[in-house]
């Protein structure tokens, strides 16, 4: 057991600290115990180490010098998920999240492990992750990879089996990395619709950006629509949060500062997120750089004005026109959002506006699906256990889709599925929204709007507000008409018909063409 090697606690003075990390938080555990029934791998494995209370124990023995970090005390704080499920719960809250990603940057700064493990770290958190150049380099080749063949006839030869532990249990879990279209910048400002609400700086995030990129493109239309202004600065790199969870705690400090430098010069009223692990670190930035003098403050602001997708977009109806979705869906909780956001009734709040939309409940739809960051890649057996529990329950509501807001869980569920022979579809919320036929229309248009304005040659008018472009060339038709009322409207035949119905002025393509098309 780990407790083991327990010595007498050296005499202290001060707050209580791991290698420069404040750990004060495991004074506030009263041992109560009930944490146990919400810890996922508690329930799996029942061993009080596997357990938060048990970890708080190790973490507290490790800061006061009582206890070695042995290879089971490191074992059972990897185990941990770092789902953040105790502190809804916890009588005295224990800050759990800030404890385990203490304890994990002093295990890699105790225990780094040998060349091939330090260069694979290096080269995904301090090379590709920082370096949106270099992680969409990555992301050309691996789709190549996808695309050529080359992944069916690795997986079709078997070559995985002959890769060690655990390589062969990461090929299965690789994002389907989109068209380059997909994983261009967004734009940097999307413009209001309407009357505006607001404008808010949007996180396009490292993987978030390259493996769902669509979802971005989603999140600014939505925004858009209900009347808020979107800035997308170019400029920004990875959160930090993966850095975290993973215990690399000195580049998490560089990306943090970096982002919050980003997104002050942009001049806006907040800082919207569309992933749920990198909104729970980003408005956990002011307790990150707290010991930080020359960045306290600018911390603690930038984190108060962090807002979650679902969180910003719920504080006012969704306006319209809002046509029916004739689904079912379910609807799972992203543990950084329910736990570590405290967000549970906005996500379903916007689903209960669409209409004809019917959402079943979900059998532990606030417990972890076993991707928690990096971990279904450093603890496959255990993601594994945690995914099958999840998918049988999605199974179980008989439900077309299933909505979450998490790049993560979504990987992590719809493999799960898929290996299941389950013909379930896993949605981000924002898909939905602007799935919905009165956004159809103005995903048509954003769609048509962005290829036009890379040429830089037209200007077109929709019902409801302009969309600009400079119509510098030759422009012969008579003044911009609107989209009829019943393409505004929506039918069911989808964008095409949408389509047949939009009036178009007559515009000149580069190359001179003089193109057309007439209602």
């Amino acid at each position: 057991m780990a407790h083991e090697a327990m010595t007498q606690a050296p005499p202290r003075t001060g707050p209580l600290t791991l290698h420069g990390h404040d750990v004060e938080g495991v004074n506030r555990c009263v041992h109560c115990g009930l944490c146990l029934s919400y810890c996922p791998t508690f329930s799996i494995l029942g061993t009080e180490m596997d357990s938060p209370r048990g970890r708080i124990f190790l973490i507290k023995a490790l800061a006061e010098g009582r206890l070695a970090l042995t290879d089971a005390t490191v074992s059972h704080l990897d185990l941990c998920l770092g789902c953040r499920a105790c502190e809804p719960v916890c009588p005295s809250g224990v800050p759990y999240g800030q404890l385990i990603e203490a304890a994990r940057a002093d295990i890699e700064r105790q225990r780094p492990g040998g060349p091939l493990r330090r260069l694979f770290r290096w080269v995904n958190f301090a090379v590709l992750l920082p370096n949106p150049r270099l992680l969409g380099l990555a992301a050309a080749g691996l789709r190549f990879y996808q695309i050529s063949g080359l992944q069916r006839l690795t997986r079709a030869s078997g070559v995985l089996k002959l890769l060690p532990s655990p390589l062969a249990d990461w090929e299965p879990l690789l994002p389907v990395i989109p068209p380059a279209d997909e994983r261009a910048p967004l734009i940097p400002i999307t413009p209001a619709e309407g009357v505006k609400r607001a404008r808010v700086g949007m996180l396009t995030g490292c993987i978030q950006q390259i493996a769902f990129g669509s979802q971005n493109r989603a999140t600014a239309r939505v925004l858009a629509r209900n009347g808020i202004e979107v800035a997308a600065p170019p400029e920004q790199t990875c959160c930090g949060a993966l850095h975290a969870h993973a215990g690399e705690h000195d580049l998490a400090l560089t990306l943090a500062k970096r982002t919050i430098e980003v997104f002050e010069v942009g001049n806006v009223d907040r800082v919207v997120v569309n992933t749920s692990g990198c909104g729970a670190h980003m408005k956990g930035y002011g307790t990150l750089l707290a010991g930080d003098p020359a960045w306290r403050e600018r911390a603690r602001i930038f984190s108060s004005r962090v807002r979650d997708l679902a969180e910003l977009l719920a504080e006012e109806p969704l306006r319209g026109p809002l046509g029916s979705v004739r689904k079912t869906v379910t609807y799972h909780d992203p543990c950084h959002i329910v736990h570590g956001q405290k967000i549970s009734k906005a996500p379903r709040e916007l689903l209960a506006q669409i209409p004809g939309l019917t959402v079943v409940p979900l059998t532990e739809a606030d417990r972890c699906c076993g991707s928690a960051g990096t971990y279904n890649l450093t603890q496959p057996e255990m993601a594994r256990q945690l995914q099958a529990r999840k998918v049988a329950h999605i199974r179980e509501t008989g439900a077309e889709a299933v909505v979450t807001a998490n790049p993560g869980c979504i990987i992590q569920i719809a493999q799960g599925l898929e290996a299941a022979g389950a013909p379930v579809k896993v949605l981000h919320l924002v898909e939905l929204l602007d799935d919905n036929h009165g956004y159809r229309l103005y995903q048509a248009v954003s769609r048509l709007k962005e290829s036009l304005s890379r040429a830089d040659e037209a200007t077109f008018l929709f019902e409801g507000g302009s969309v600009p472009c400079s119509a510098r060339k030759s422009c012969s038709a008579d003044p911009a008409t609107s989209f009829t009322s019943r393409a505004a409207s929506g039918t069911r035949s989808g964008m095409p018909g949408m389509m047949k119905r939009a009036c178009w002025r007559s515009f000149r393509l580069p190359d001179s063409r003089s193109t057309s098309r007439n209602c």
